[in-house]
């Protein structure tokens, strides 16, 4: 790994005490610094990417419909590592953010439904043709995102709920709505205080949430590692940094 490959994540976090989890983990397995910024509380982010690796934004409580002036930056601020074609990656309300940021819809289910516990996912043809996704996954949301216009849908949810669950929009942005960050430890925070969530729609009780996690979380332990090394390959400013 070259000097310059060695260059930082930019990690940007939601809440006081919440952590890159897994995506962290395997990104500092391979030789990675995270650059962690909570732009909710006072931290900036970069004018460009020049000395990032890629950047992730990952997901929270709240809807990228809020009107907190830092939801708001956050979503424009994508705009950065999309010009420069820099690896970028939204989870569960960063992807939301990728999608509103392309001029999709972005919010709750007509009915009321959410997705909170192990659901189903099924790859679409363009998905497949980049790696193998798992077949159930962990969802902690209660919104969801239209396919932004120019996106490559990677993988489906039912149809009648959450049907958009990753995309990939030009060749280094990707957005995943479900969550392969969670580790055992971010399980429990999550599920400790799950209440009234685990009785709405597409909502499961705690406990499912573990036995999911025991029968399917190694297909998305799996999935992440190649995920991960597609999307730091997928870094579009080659040319331009050989050119420095």
């Amino acid at each position: 790994m070259s000097a310059r490959d060695r260059r930082p994540i930019l990690v940007v976090l939601h809440q006081e005490h919440s952590t890159p989890g897994r995506v962290g983990q395997r990104l500092a397995d391979r030789g990675y610094a995270l650059d962690v910024r909570r732009p909710r509380f006072g931290d900036g982010l970069p004018t460009t990417l020049a000395d990032h690796a890629g950047a992730v934004i990952f997901g929270g409580p709240m809807s990228v419909n809020d009107a907190d002036d830092y939801l708001k930056t956050e979503t424009g601020w994508i705009d950065v590592a999309l010009k420069e074609g820099a690896p970028f990656l939204g989870l569960c309300l960063g992807a939301q953010m990728l999608a509103r940021h392309l001029g999709a819809a972005v919010g709750p289910h007509g009915d009321g439904h959410i997705e909170v516990g192990w659901f189903g996912l099924t790859a679409t043809e363009a998905g497949r043709k980049l790696l193998a996704w798992p077949d159930r996954v962990h969802q902690f949301h209660r919104e969801g995102f239209a396919l932004p216009v120019g996106a490559t849908l990677l993988a489906e949810g039912a149809a009648e709920t959450f049907p958009n669950q990753a995309f990939r929009y030009g060749g280094s942005a990707f957005a995943i709505q479900f969550h392969i960050e969670l580790t055992t430890a971010m399980v429990n925070r999550w599920t400790a205080r799950i209440g009234e969530r685990a009785k709405a729609p597409g909502g499961q009780a705690a406990a499912q949430h573990f036995e999911g996690r025991a029968l399917h979380d190694w297909k998305t332990a799996a999935f992440l590692d190649a995920f991960l090394d597609l999307w730091l390959a997928s870094d579009g400013r080659g040319a331009r940094q050989g050119a420095a």
